[in-house]
């Protein structure tokens, strides 16, 4: 698969330069910078009248595609947002504090922030189970959560620091004893980055991801898919929450929709939406499905390992249990990432772990390009 070309007002903005944090910010394909232009030009003639349109066709397309890629039977159950954080309020929202909360020492900031901050205020108590090591990880995860003493369970499907990817997702969900836990995936590192089927969990999950990474789609287009029957009724809403079928009558009650628009929160710039739907789109058209792109950034790693000099430890060293990015554990990942940088090279750190990202915008020439600045250090 080589899908370089579709990527060429990214890519020609700097030509020397080496992107491999596609992990961070993913560079977008040509198909998305047409999308934002359509956003402005559907605002521009449509005006007030814009948000039928949104509502009645972008938006469900935008929701068909996001379903067919997650195996969802019902694309009804997906909304969108502006990013993660506000679901996850809106989530913790229909909860009674102190909420017990199961998860792990390697979330991503978002969640980690918050959650400490509840539990400075004493609206939650949160046991947070270590990945490493990452052999018996399911297990230990596995034990705690079928304690049922939890309120929420949140964890990621691929850890943002490590890479690691969880072996099985339906297991660590259906050993969760009570139906009234809610469980969130953060499924933002494993978004068309891996192959997946949440259709055996559809009923049971929240599912949460977003356009920056592996969906190429940019920053301020997210989605949060919701099983039915969980948070009917969120206390932090928005008037969005109210544009899907209303369950109610009574004109005193607050009314919601009752598919995944009931966690809807309020006016968003829809542009991301647009640029989100281009891409899924133009990636079916190039039959490029998660499972590919997986095949083709696995086959770049492995070039890149075959070759890269000392790094630091890999944190995951089999390719079924990696996400699409490369980890490595060192004392000097910070300076081995400024040389790189100073050398027209992106990668990232994260304290004392280098990571090194990889994408359908690269090929095998630019791993070998990479492993030449890297001789350089």
């Amino acid at each position: 698969m080589n899908l370089k070309a579709h990527f060429s007002r990214f890519l020609g903005a700097e030509p020397d330069r080496l992107h491999f944090a596609a992990h961070s910010h993913h560079p977008w394909p040509d198909v998305s910078f047409e999308a934002h232009q359509r956003a402005w030009l559907d605002a521009s003639e449509m005006m007030d009248d814009k948000w039928d349109h949104i509502f009645g066709e972008v938006i469900p397309d935008a929701r068909t595609r996001v379903a067919d890629v997650l195996g969802l039977a019902y694309p009804a159950s997906i909304t969108f947002g502006p990013n993660t954080h506000s679901f996850l309020l809106r989530i913790f929202s229909c909860l009674e504090p102190p909420v017990r909360v199961l998860s792990t020492d390697a979330e991503f900031h978002s969640f980690t922030r918050q959650s400490r901050r509840w539990e400075e205020a004493g609206l939650a108590i949160v046991d947070r189970i270590p990945t490493e090591p990452f052999d018996t990880f399911g297990e230990r995860f596995t034990r705690e959560a079928r304690a049922g003493v939890h309120d929420l369970i949140y964890l990621s499907q691929v850890f943002y620091d490590s890479g690691y990817a969880l072996p099985d997702l339906d297991h660590i969900v259906s050993s969760v004893p009570e139906n009234r836990t809610f469980i969130v995936i953060d499924g933002y590192h494993a978004f068309m980055a891996r192959p997946m089927n949440l259709g055996a969990i559809q009923d049971r999950v929240f599912f949460l991801a977003g356009g920056y990474k592996y969906a190429m789609s940019g920053e301020g287009v997210c989605f949060l898919h919701c099983p039915p029957g969980y948070g009917p009724r969120p206390l932090d809403t928005g008037w969005y929450a109210g544009f899907g079928q209303l369950e109610s009558g009574v004109s005193q009650t607050i009314a919601y929709g009752g598919d995944g628009s009931r966690f809807s929160g309020a006016t968003f710039d829809p542009s991301g939406v647009y640029r989100m739907r281009a891409v899924l789109g133009w990636l079916e058209s190039e039959g490029a499905t998660p499972s590919h792109i997986h095949e083709h950034v696995i086959s770049l790693q492995d070039r890149f390992l075959a070759g890269a000099p000392a790094l630091g430890d890999l944190f995951v060293g089999e390719t079924a249990q990696r996400g699409n990015f490369l980890s490595f554990r060192s004392d000097r990942a910070g300076d081995i990432y400024q040389q790189l940088h100073e050398r027209g090279v992106i990668t990232d750190f994260r304290g004392d772990r280098l990571r090194v990202g990889f994408g359908v915008y690269q090929d095998a020439e630019d791993v070998d390009r990479l492993l030449d600045v890297m001789a350089t250090l």
